[in-house]
């Protein structure tokens, strides 16, 4: 502002302001942008504990898989297991107990989960709940189920004998191969009806009602309008299975079936009832292979259905 004598007053540059001059704060320093931890730092927790936790015993299982009991490192115990007639009883056991419940599944799977998603009746929305309940189940549960049903003094054995008098009922099944078949196909359809569900929650039904229209019968529209649609969803859900049977233990154990071995029972016999670990180490690291080629079937499967 001017002066008394009419000349400005300016403050130099540099120099502190007079008394009752307007105070200037400081210019603020520039803040400091904090420091970004890498992305590899936060992935280092979780990967130490799932080799803590997993690869290092699977490390061991494949190192023993090759330690035979003499010491050192060979491959005889891998000639052994391939060798002996009960390791290929076992393989082929399992891949046809795995493909044949797989197959059933996906037809039952489909059946239901058609009827569930089309056919209106009271409490199919229920039902469908009661599926994502049901997928929680464990495997031995629905065993014993069919055991209090068709077991040796299960219920439809009892029913027959007192009705005929007889001494005993016709249903010993399940402690033959096609109980465990059974049995992993009631457990395992829930995991394809899923998948399925999902798919026929999405399909638009002014397709259905064109077709329809056209005169299209029931039988038609399910295999030209629904079942294309479906396909993915049937890969996926049948992929998931397929891996699960291969590796399921509870189901055949608590069936008592002693003619059925698996490669997981065979793995248990090997190692519990035999103490031969080498040879349960090779069958476990074939069934290990088996199940990783599957599951990355699996998942490409996946990927492509968009589940």
């Amino acid at each position: 502002m001017p002066s008394a004598s009419g000349t400005a007053d300016v403050t130099p540059a540099g120099t502190a302001p007079r008394t009752g001059d307007v105070p200037v704060p400081p210019a603020p320093s520039a803040a400091r942008a904090p420091r970004r931890v890498p992305a590899s730092l936060w992935a280092l927790p979780p990967v130490v504990a799932l080799a803590l936790a997993f690869l290092h015993p699977l490390a061991l299982v494949v190192q023993q898989s090759f330690t035979p009991d003499e010491g050192g490192t060979s491959l005889a115990p891998y000639s052994e297991v391939f060798a002996s007639e009960s390791f290929r009883s076992a393989l082929t056991t399992t891949v046809w107990l795995a493909v044949g419940s797989t197959v059933g599944c996906l037809v039952l799977g489909f059946v239901l989960a058609l009827v569930i998603a089309f056919v209106p009746f009271p409490g199919a929305r229920a039902v469908a709940r009661f599926i994502d309940v049901f997928l929680s189940f464990p495997s031995f549960l629905i065993t014993l189920a069919l055991l209090f049903v068709y077991g040796t003094v299960g219920m439809a054995n009892g029913i027959w004998t007192g009705v005929t008098g007889a001494s005993d009922g016709p249903f010993h099944f399940l402690t033959t191969p096609w109980g465990v078949l059974l049995a992993e196909i009631t457990y395992f359809t829930p995991f394809v009806m899923r998948p399925l569900l999902a798919a026929f929650s999405q399909l638009d039904t002014a397709q259905l009602e064109v077709a329809s229209s056209l005169g299209a019968g029931p039988a038609r529209i399910v295999r030209r309008v629904i079942l294309p649609e479906a396909l993915p969803a049937l890969a996926a859900g049948g992929s998931l299975v397929l891996v699960m049977c291969l590796n399921e233990f509870g189901i055949v154990l608590f069936t008592g079936a002693k003619d059925v071995t698996t490669l997981p029972m065979l793995v248990y016999s090997k190692a519990i009832l035999e103490s031969d670990y080498p040879a349960a180490c090779v069958v476990a690291v074939v069934n290990i292979v088996i199940s990783v080629g599957l599951y990355g079937l699996y998942r490409v499967v996946s990927r492509r259905a968009g589940a």
